[in-house]
């Protein structure tokens, strides 16, 4: 049961995604900001922890997840070192998906063959 929650949260997070870009104008980078943008802001205000809470991987995973850990961070340094834990907070809360992204991405920089677009 616990696979199909994580499933249906991260899909209707995509079906969103998609849908979003396939009725609007916006481009993937303009969606991406989007779900960012929003995961910090329903952090922030405490609305995206429930979805976590029921959805698990399948609420973090995705980039609103990402945007919601950094707000999460954000706060948490905050209490705890004040307006320099706000800055502090974030990165270090997200630290190792992005340590994980740049490691990744620069293993298939030199494992595929790169072409320019035409």
């Amino acid at each position: 049961m616990e696979y199909l929650k994580v499933f249906v949260v991260g899909g209707l997070l995509c079906v969103i995604g998609q849908i979003i870009l396939d009725t609007t104008k916006l481009t993937p980078a303009h969606i991406l900001l989007t779900f960012l943008i929003s995961g910090v802001v329903l952090g922030a205000i405490g609305l995206y922890e429930p979805l976590v809470k029921f959805g698990e991987a399948g609420a973090t995973v995705p980039i609103s997840g990402f945007g919601y850990a950094l707000s999460k961070g954000a706060i948490e340094g905050a209490k705890s070192n004040g307006i320099i834990g706000v800055f502090v907070g974030g990165l270090k809360a997200t630290a190792g998906g992005i340590s994980a992204a740049i490691l990744f991405g620069y293993i298939m920089a030199i494992v595929s063959e790169p072409k320019t677009k035409s």
